[in-house]
């Protein structure tokens, strides 16, 4: 396999060898620097960061500058047609008909999928809400296999705000395709997505235990957890964490510690941002002389608010700075690698700590939409391009992963579209938690997230839909 002409949107599109390969070509370069002038000669980058940035941003562009090549960029999109009302869809078009490569920031959730699938070039999601951030994740691993020269069976905390932690999201699937045993630390009502969980339990080998259900004397000797996930140690082995193997799991060390802000941009208006920051969890000098964290790396993607004192910039432990410093080598291996400059080719691998998930795909354009306001197809300006697109990922209840942001979608009507000889009276759409859901082949398959619109779609409710509204009219007449 080569990376040559592919598009980096999220984490899971790099193998492990791939990242490996990444990596040796980091080092490669990091070493001869001077000798990376010219490798990407003649080629274009266009930088387009449509929210703030300083290191991701520079990085880039500095990366590419050191390989030899060119960049244009853009930083507002109130300077951009995209103001006007434009598609990013169009805007991709255009766009990789300048250049050769295009990085790309934006605050709707899978905005960088989009542009991948119309710009025609290799595209590299610099963050997209608070979806991923897969390249901030490529240095988070190349800094702690640099230091600890492994990752798997390592033990990492994953601290603050894991709700809307693009980095976290990435940083964790990533390690948990590594082997590598996760502590997942939030603030109050911070805490790690259900559909992040959903992912991490279902295509991974691990297993993720809520931290409430830890009993013992192990429990309360670290910090407070939400919950922890496991990898097995050896390949195939079922990761079973009885009581015992947890209270151990919990006097071990911490490997590295990887720090948060709380994502204010990304709150929504219900949430109580002051209460968030007062109760917020902060590492400094007094948490770091715990016996847990002798060794710990502490890690943080920058920028840092309140969560990260001062005082513990001048510990050896400390990489925050380090992982800054190495994000230019690992992009510029990455860069290279996508514009088939330097050629990085792997074997194709089985990876023990993944799970081969084939989920069947629902594209209808119709009949159910994605929940996520944030998302890039629901946005009214991409309606025009983007249908709504799903993985079934689940049929106990029947759940649904938007192909863009991720989240989950529970839709409570289902139909087939090959109702019994065509007939309009046989036309009926049921329950989603009905037999039905299960007994429907998945290419006959409607989803609708209401009764009108199944009745908008010529449906009639099936017999256990039509009983209950019969008996709500009977209650409803009685009431009269």
């Amino acid at each position: 396999m080569t990376l040559t002409k592919r598009s980096l949107v999220t984490i899971d599109d790099l193998s492990n060898g791939e990242i490996e390969a990444l990596f040796s070509l980091a080092d490669e370069m990091s070493d001869s620097m001077d000798e990376q002038f010219g490798v990407c000669r003649g080629k274009v980058m266009a930088s387009l960061f449509f929210e703030p940035s300083t290191r991701t941003r520079l990085s880039f562009e500095t990366a590419m500058h050191r390989l030899g090549g060119s960049v244009i960029s853009v930083a507002d999109a109130r300077a951009t047609s995209l103001a006007k009302g434009e598609s990013i869809a169009d805007m991709a078009r255009v766009v990789g008909s300048y250049a050769d490569v295009i990085v790309i920031r934006h605050p709707w959730e899978g905005a960088a999928r989009v542009v991948a699938d119309y710009a025609g070039i290799p595209v590299i999601n610099a963050g997209d809400g608070g979806h991923e951030h897969p390249t901030q994740t490529l240095c988070d691993l190349y800094t702690i296999k640099k230091e600890r020269q492994t990752i798997k069976g390592l033990k990492i905390a994953l601290w603050g705000d894991l709700k809307h932690g693009r980095t976290i999201h990435s940083l964790a699937y990533a390690l948990a395709k590594f082997g590598a045993t996760i502590h997942f630390r939030s603030g109050p009502g911070l805490e790690l997505p259900d559909y992040v969980k959903k992912k991490l339990t279902t295509e991974y080998t691990g297993r993720l235990e809520r931290y409430d259900a830890v009993t013992g004397t192990g429990k309360g000797r670290l910090f407070p957890l939400d919950a922890i996930y496991i990898t097995p140690s050896e390949p195939h082995q079922l990761a079973n964490i009885p009581a015992v193997s947890m209270q151990i799991e919990l006097k071990t060390g911490i490997d590295a510690l990887y720090v948060t802000r709380l994502q204010r941009e990304r709150l929504s208006p219900t949430d109580k941002e002051q209460e968030l920051k007062e109760n917020y969890p902060v590492v400094d000098k007094k948490l770091l002389k715990e016996k847990e964290f002798e060794r710990t790396l502490v890690m943080h993607p920058l920028p840092r608010v309140d969560e990260l004192a001062y005082e513990v910039d001048a510990d050896p432990r400390s990489m925050y700075f380090k992982q800054a410093v190495r994000g230019v080598p690992i992009r510029m291996a990455l860069i290279a690698s996508l514009l088939g400059t330097r050629e990085v080719s792997v074997p194709e691998e089985d990876n023990p700590f993944v799970r081969k998930v084939d989920y069947p795909v629902y594209r209808r354009g119709f009949g159910v939409r994605c929940t996520n306001p944030g998302c890039v197809s629901t946005q009214e300006s991409e309606a025009r391009y983007i249908k709504p697109e799903f993985k079934i990922v689940d049929y106990r209840p029947l759940t649904l992963r938007c192909a863009y942001c991720e989240h989950e979608v529970h839709p409570p009507y289902i139909a087939s579209s090959d109702w019994h000889e065509g007939k309009l009276e046989n036309k009926k759409y049921h329950g989603a938690g009905s037999q039905w859901a299960r007994r429907i082949k998945a290419e006959n398959l409607l989803i609708f997230d209401s009764e009108a619109e199944a009745e908008a779609h010529g449906f009639k409710p099936g017999h256990y839909i039509g009983q209950r509204h019969q008996d709500n009219g009977k209650k409803a007449g009685q009431r009269e």
